[in-house]
């Protein structure tokens, strides 16, 4: 049961947005068209505001809380590493910092056993593409439309929606191209095994168009998330791995939201056979309470590093408090079988369940995912597979959805809603009646949906 107090203490919270609203600026929004809600605290697969309101959150907050709120192995670790070095510089050994690596690479596929720490994704990705660059001496990046790699200058150049198109510079040497997505196939497949076969040959053009010896690396979500879930179909990972081998160019993996449990496994690469020369990851690492995020280096990327400087750093690379919840997040994991669970929740209950909503509501296209990772695509026509709203809607044009969203508030569930789908994204260690739950606060919200439909 939760020390925190759940009452009710609504001038409190109308404090806390006053606050907010005359100081807080706040990402990806117009200022003065937001109204954020005053959250009072949280605990597991729950968080509340300041009117007595639960919310079950299906959207994991940013899809970064896998082991839920407040774990308390994972509070008393940050507490007592801050009474014991809140900090120190990365260029010293420290043992929690040295253990969290221990422990990540422990997990990691293949020899990607050297760990550079960041503060988040977006700084992975960051390095990540810095490193390839160096470690090749070319200058070229390829990712893929319906991606998302963050928001600083390397990374949202890569990201593959809209968000980037304020920033595009054109000039940031990155290429995109389309990966597989059989749902709404950019290659006029009919099945998995062409899509994969397509997708890849796709690739290839864009490869030897763009001159082999140009392109330092290819940068892929292993399953691509804010973008909608689309996990690869069988072959094309190891596609792209053995393309990246024939060229000499190094293979990212962006883990930062498939990993540490969310698809079933600790990376989501493990379900694909396929080692990357460079894994990203954040998010789960520490299920986000302090920032912490990395790159997993493999042995032949480090070595070009071993007698020259990598010209890279951060103040805060390592910092203690940050891996010492990491350190207690992985260890609480492995000993209370989290990766395990989200695999069954994911197998047993959700996949199931959505299944049986799709089958209710005529809203809803497709249902896919991994573990506790899935999307459900809204459409207005199941035949046509128009989307429920326009690509990139806002204003009036996504009426349907925000109405949507709404009353899956209005039924106590949480969820993550981006374009014309909700991701189903709760914690690792959510239980069986939780997800029961929100699946019946998701059917009630559907029909609202359903009533967009033709």
């Amino acid at each position: 049961m939760s020390t925190q107090s759940t009452q009710p203490d609504p001038s409190a919270g109308a404090a806390v947005k006053a606050a907010d609203r005359a100081h807080v600026f706040h990402s990806w929004s117009a200022q003065g068209l937001i109204d954020p809600l005053a959250v009072a605290g949280a605990e597991g697969s729950y968080f509340w505001d300041y009117d007595g309101n639960r919310y079950l959150d299906f959207s994991c907050q940013l899809v970064n809380t896998n082991i839920g709120h407040q774990h308390p192995k994972v509070v008393a670790a940050i507490q007592e590493q801050a009474a014991r070095l809140c900090t120190i510089a990365p260029g010293f050994a420290v043992d929690v910092r040295s253990e969290a690596a221990r422990l990540i690479a422990e997990r990691t596929p293949g020899d990607l056993d050297k760990i550079f720490f960041t503060n988040g994704g977006a700084e992975a990705v960051e390095n990540a593409v810095r490193m390839a660059r160096l470690h090749t001496g070319r200058p070229k990046v390829l990712s893929a439309y319906r991606s998302y790699h963050g928001a600083t200058a390397a990374a949202i150049n890569l990201t593959g929606d809209p968000r980037r198109w304020p920033s595009d510079t054109a000039s940031a040497g990155v290429v995109h191209f389309w990966a597989p997505f059989l749902y709404r196939s950019p290659f006029h497949a009919e099945s998995e095994e062409q899509e994969c076969r397509r997708a890849l040959a796709h690739l290839e053009d864009t490869i030897a168009f763009e001159g082999p010896g140009t392109i330092a690396a290819i940068v892929l979500e292993t399953v691509p998330g804010t973008a909608g879930i689309m996990v690869p179909p069988p072959g094309y990972l190891p596609g792209v791995r053995e393309i990246c081998d024939r060229y000499g160019i190094v293979f990212v993996l962006d883990e930062v939201m498939a990993g540490f449990g969310r698809t079933g496994r600790w990376f989501a690469a493990e379900h694909f056979g396929v080692t990357p020369d460079l894994l990203t990851f954040a998010k789960g690492v520490n299920s986000g309470y302090v920032p912490l995020g990395g790159v997993a280096i493999s042995a032949e990327i480090a070595a070009t590093f071993d007698r020259r400087p990598y010209p890279g750093g951060l103040t805060y690379s390592g910092h203690p408090l940050a891996c010492a919840s990491a350190v207690a997040t992985i260890n609480a994991m492995a000993e209370e079988g989290v990766v395990e669970n989200a695999a069954r929740i994911g197998e047993d209950v959700i996949g199931p369940g959505l299944r049986t909503l799709a089958e209710r509501h005529p809203s809803v296209g497709e249902v896919r995912g991994l573990g506790v990772f899935w999307a459900v695509e809204l459409v207005r026509n199941r035949a046509t597979r128009e989307p429920l709203v326009p690509y990139n809607a806002a204003g009036d044009a996504n009426a349907p959805m925000a109405a949507f969203a709404a009353a899956c508030k209005k039924a106590g569930l949480w969820p993550f809603v981006n374009m014309n789908r909700t991701h189903v994204v709760p914690p690792c260690t959510v239980t069986e009646a939780e997800v029961k739950e929100g699946l019946a606060a998701l059917d009630e919200a559907l029909t609202v949906a359903d009533a967009h439909t033709v």
